[in-house]
């Protein structure tokens, strides 16, 4: 891949295919195709085939998703699944039958067993039964994997995976119902130190524990993985350590300037007791993450702050 290729990131406004784009700009690669869901409904099977008929992009980096925390991953089960098995389907057939030259298929660390030995490797994928709520979602991810192998195995074609990490940056869901756990709560934070309350309620007990990575982070070890990994195998893409709940509800209050109670819902689903994955594989290539998690969340709630003012 050099700077004159011609890129398509799926999903270029998202969290992660922005930060995607940010990080190949600055990279200097100058022939980027980017479309808003607007523009090309990913779940539509023959826009797709024309998109790339029409255009034949010779890389793609699929970031592209229906992506929600576990509240929406377990009302919105059906859309979970459907989406985001069309959207693999259509991009990564497409890709094939237009000879793409390498594609990158991006997952979730929620594809690991529930029960799984810490930290999660690799080949723990499919040795146990999965975290229910979000189940629908994690079976998606899976199935893009998968389908990366087959098509690899039987067509020759040059598809690869990794699975990162919980993630946070720029350009992040802010939605109560509808975000993961870290911008829910910088969310809440903020409103609550806005607002004068009293108290915040983080839903859960506080005690589960989540390895949280900087999609800047992510977005330099995709563009290694495009230049440097043709493996059959996926690989896990995390910072490294984790942090419990509770610990970050207070290191968020701490950033925010929250000076009141903090009160965990013991009645809400706490999800898996821990997803810690080993990166081992990943920063054998010469990756390793920069951004610390105070730094990272620091940074990103003054993005926050400046476009969310008013929350």
């Amino acid at each position: 891949m050099n700077n004159n290729s011609k890129i398509y990131v799926a999903g270029h406004r998202g969290m992660v295919g922005s930060a995607i784009v940010r990080h190949l700009t600055g990279s200097g690669f100058t022939n980027l195709i980017l479309k808003t869901s607007a523009e090309l409904d990913l779940r539509n099977q023959q826009s797709v085939n024309d998109f790339f008929k029409n255009e034949k992009p010779e890389y793609v980096f699929l970031a592209a998703a229906k992506v929600g925390g576990i509240n929406a991953n377990n009302i919105y089960r059906a859309e979970f699944l459907y989406d985001n098995l069309a959207i693999e389907i259509n991009v990564i057939e497409a890709a094939k039958q237009n000879s793409v030259k390498k594609l990158l298929f991006l997952g979730s660390s929620c594809i690991y067993p529930k029960s799984a030995p810490q930290p999660l490797k690799e080949e723990y994928l499919l040795t146990g039964i999965l975290e229910s709520t979000n189940e629908p979602y994690a079976i998606a991810k899976i199935a893009g994997i998968k389908l990366c192998e087959a098509y690899r195995s039987q067509y020759g074609c040059n598809f690869i995976s990794a699975m990162p990490t919980n993630l946070y940056g720029p350009n992040d869901n802010y939605d109560l119902e509808k975000s993961h756990v870290l911008p829910a709560l910088i969310r809440k934070f903020h409103a609550a130190k806005t607002n004068g309350s009293s108290e915040v309620i983080v839903w859960g007990s506080g005690k589960p524990m989540r390895e949280f990575l900087h999609v800047d982070d992510l977005a330099a070890a995709c563009l290694i993985l495009m230049q440097k990994y043709d493996g059959v195998g996926f690989l896990n893409v995390g910072f490294g350590s984790d942090i419990s709940i509770s610990d970050l509800s207070f290191l968020l209050a701490d950033i925010v300037g929250f000076k009141g109670k903090i009160v965990f819902d013991t009645s809400r689903a706490d999800g898996t007791v821990r997803k810690l994955m080993d990166s081992s594989k990943m920063q054998a290539l010469g990756w390793q993450p920069k951004i610390g998690l105070k730094q990272g969340i620091s940074d990103t709630y003054k993005i926050f702050h400046e476009q969310f003012l008013h929350i």
